[in-house]
């Protein structure tokens, strides 16, 4: 590629970089504009949504709600009964839900429709209905109607029947809830009357505490009448016991001073001497042992374990011995250091120390004879107080048989004792309570009248209308935009084709412009608003030249010279994918701006199907490409030319368009000798070639084709069939000029574009085209 093409046209790689890196990411742009572009719909959504709120606003049966709050409130009786221990959370929870179940009740309904006498309010038994209500209640007469009659139901029967409703219409209208974790319930009803919903919130609050009076008094009453039951009998089974006791004491003379046996407190007694005798046998005997293991040892150990027996004992002589047997090995040491162990002095100190160990051994053995009589002695006591215990247990073992029954008959009698106590506290309890007419619970908010209705709500149905609204557009939107798979932007030209975008060619309205007809036709005035004739449409960039359908045309007439410069005379083929994506229209005002400025250029018509650009003549042609190819015919005889732009165009006959074979036609040496043969005259030869879908007959003429411009109708052709084709037929999109967007609806267009993008200042330069 040239110098010059790289600076007219953006290479495809350019920016690709920045978008594969915001992939990745939320592209809040993207975003923004398919809002923008779907807003009709959403607003149409909301609209609607609207639309049916209104109705239902209109249509629904307004309600009212009244309020009253209880307080559960425990310390109401604290003076008159007593609470020891305080309640738990779970406790508490429970009393709650029990509170809330009790309000919710069919009981306490059937009794507030009594009091209030719901039963013959029609507001109640028989409340507005909505029209869904009336269509189910008619359906509902039919199906009774066709039953079998029932006999009419008597005046009691219905009466009942109407009170069962009313409380069901109260069940339902009713709400009760705790408020938070606090001890307080809120009680709110709802009615089609504000005075009727407030009289019976009150009512509902005077039940509820009635209820609770009643409840206690009743259980109260009940309890004292169990409780005086079994007074009576626990106080006279507790009176036999007593005197089963004191009848088997005279009957087996256990009576004592204290209480008990004398026996058993002489046993009791040996038994603490003995444990004391014992602990005194076994420290004699441990000493006993420990220094008769000193004697054993011999007299040699003597004076080493007299340590031990000076710890154990206060002994004086021991502990004088010791210290003079110490102080003659101390002066023994020194004498032997200074003057050796041969020294005079050292033999008499060695005499002395062993004469202080025999007397130090003989004084262990005067202790050890000592601790053994002692150990004696606390083994005779012992064994003595064993025998006296023995004979104590002897005589004493069938006064504690009697004990034994006694001991049964006494707790037996403090059991019937206790229990009569309690059950006697517990009536007298009961007993007052009856008389104590204060309920735990209380209103603390009594229910006002409504002065505005509860339902509907129409601020909160209104937004929610519009919130609804929003999500079905937003849903609605969303799905449009994921079903779109077409061209609507020259990016998307760029990045789903890889190709050079060269313009978008809008759709062609009529406007006041004469326009002159080919062949000579005379000028023709179209209305405004109209659309364009065939005719016109031929030639429509040639009479708008300002117009930005002739600008994107010379557009792609500037590609044209870039990317085939140096190549003269040049053959251009006009294609598309599908039919009817204006390839005719493009071809001939492509080629007619051409001529306009001066280049001698032919348009051929080689859509042998269909061919378009042959219908735009005002006369049907006699001889065409098909004599020229088959040689029956010179080519200049089957062309005509545009006085005006001096276009020449060589079309198909009438007669030759129901060629089987077009492709090789095309691909024939004719073909061939006549493009060399128009070569030689013209320097753009322009061919309008049939769509690359249907039929093979551009890839047939593709060799003798310099380039190709690729035309796709904007918001119609798919992506991926062109995608494929392109993919299909290489040698082809390796000759691609560009593509335009043919038809494209420049009023809708900055809907599609990105913001920033040229589209999006489309209505600042939309001064510098006339059409």
């Amino acid at each position: 590629m040239t110098d010059m093409e790289q600076m007219s046209f953006r290479s495809r790689s350019m920016f690709r970089d920045n978008e594969q890196d915001s992939d990745s990411f939320i592209d809040l742009d993207k975003l923004w504009t398919a809002v923008m572009r779907r807003l009709g719909i959403i607003i149409a959504c909301v609209v609607a949504a609207m639309i049916l709120a209104s109705i239902y606003l209109f249509a629904a049966q307004p309600t009212y709600t009244a309020m009253t709050q209880i307080l559960i409130d425990e310390n109401l009786s604290r003076f008159a009964e007593e609470q020891d221990e305080v309640q738990s959370a779970q406790q508490i929870d429970n009393r709650m839900s029990s509170a809330v179940e009790i309000l919710k009740s069919k009981a306490l309904a059937l009794r507030v429709v009594d009091d209030a006498e719901l039963s013959d309010n029609d507001l109640i038994v028989d409340p507005p209905r909505s029209p869904l209500d009336i269509v189910k209640s008619t359906i509902k007469n039919v199906v009774f109607a066709l039953r079998p009659a029932e006999p009419p139901a008597s005046e009691e029967a219905m009466r009942s029947g109407r009170r069962e409703k009313a409380a069901a219409v109260l069940q339902q209208s009713l709400n009760v809830n705790r408020v938070g974790r606090s001890s307080v319930i809120a009680l709110a009803v709802v009615s089609p009357d504000p005075q009727l919903s407030a009289r019976i919130a009150k009512t509902y609050a005077n039940a509820y505490i009635e209820e609770q009076l009643n409840a206690n008094f009743d259980a109260s009453e009940k309890a004292s009448v169990w409780l005086q039951e079994r007074l009576n009998d626990l106080n006279a089974r507790a009176q036999q016991a007593s005197l089963a006791v004191e009848q088997y004491k005279i009957e087996h003379g256990l009576v004592s001073p204290r209480g008990e046996l004398l026996s058993t407190q002489q046993l009791a007694d040996l038994n603490s001497q003995l444990i004391i005798a014992q602990a005194d046998a076994a420290t004699a005997s441990a000493r006993y042992e420990q220094y008769r293991a000193i004697i054993d040892q011999g007299p040699e150990a003597a004076v080493n374990n007299a340590v031990v027996s000076t710890r154990e004992t206060d002994n004086s002589i021991l502990q004088d011995l010791r210290k003079r047997y110490l102080a003659a090995s101390e002066r023994q040491q020194a004498i032997v250091q200074q003057f050796g162990a041969d020294h005079q002095q050292a033999v008499a100190l060695n005499a002395e120390k062993e004469d202080l160990a025999q007397q130090i051994y003989r004084e262990l053995e005067q202790l050890t004879s000592s601790f053994r009589n002692e150990f004696e002695v606390a083994s005779s006591r012992e064994k003595s107080l064993r025998q006296s215990i023995e004979q104590v247990s002897g005589t004493n073992s069938e006064a504690n048989v009697s004990m034994v029954q006694l001991a049964e008959l006494e707790q037996k009698a403090a059991a019937l004792k206790t229990l009569y106590q309690s059950y006697l506290t517990r009536f007298e309890r009961a007993s007052q309570l009856q008389s104590f007419p204060i309920a735990k619970a209380r209103v603390i908010s009594e229910a006002g009248v409504p002065t505005a209705p509860s339902s509907p709500k129409k601020t909160m149905t209104m937004v929610l209308s519009i919130v609804l609204g929003l999500m079905v557009g937003g849903g609605l939107a969303g799905f449009l935009e994921m079903r779109e798979r077409y061209f609507r932007t020259g990016e998307d030209v760029q990045s789903k084709l890889g190709l050079r975008f060269l313009g978008y060619l809008p759709h062609i309205m009529s406007k006041k412009l004469p326009l002159e007809a080919l062949a000579g036709n005379e000028p023709q005035q179209a209305l405004e608003g109209e659309a364009i004739d065939f005719r016109q449409m031929m030639r429509y960039a040639v009479d708008a030249p300002r117009s930005s359908f002739a600008e994107t045309l010379r557009n792609t007439r500037l590609a044209c010279d870039v990317v085939l410069q140096g190549k003269k005379p040049r053959v251009i083929g006009v294609v598309s994918c599908l039919p009817g994506e204006g390839k005719s229209t493009v071809a001939a005002n492509f080629a007619g701006v051409l001529a306009a400025s001066g280049v001698r250029t032919l348009v051929v018509d080689a859509d042998m199907r269909n061919p378009g650009l042959s219908k735009m003549l005002s006369a049907e042609p006699q001889i065409g490409l098909v004599e020229v190819v088959l040689q029956e015919a010179e080519w200049a005889q089957a062309v005509r030319v545009d006085r005006r732009s001096k276009l020449a165009i060589l079309p198909i006959a009438s007669n030759a368009r129901k060629l089987a074979h077009t492709s090789e036609l095309l691909s024939s040496p004719g073909m061939a000798r006549f493009l060399d043969s128009a070569r030689d005259t013209f320097d753009v030869i322009v061919i309008d070639l049939a769509p690359l879908v249907p039929v093979i007959d551009a890839k047939a003429l593709e060799p003798q084709v310099d380039g190709f411009i690729f035309v796709t109708q904007w918001g119609a052709t798919p992506v991926k069939t062109v995608q494929n084709v392109l993919s299909a037929e290489p040698q082809i999109a390796s000759k691609l000029i560009g593509t335009v967007l043919n038809n494209t609806d420049m009023s809708q267009l900055h809907r599609y574009a990105e913001p920033g993008t040229p589209e999006q200042f489309r209505e600042r330069y939309i001064s510098y085209y006339e059409a």
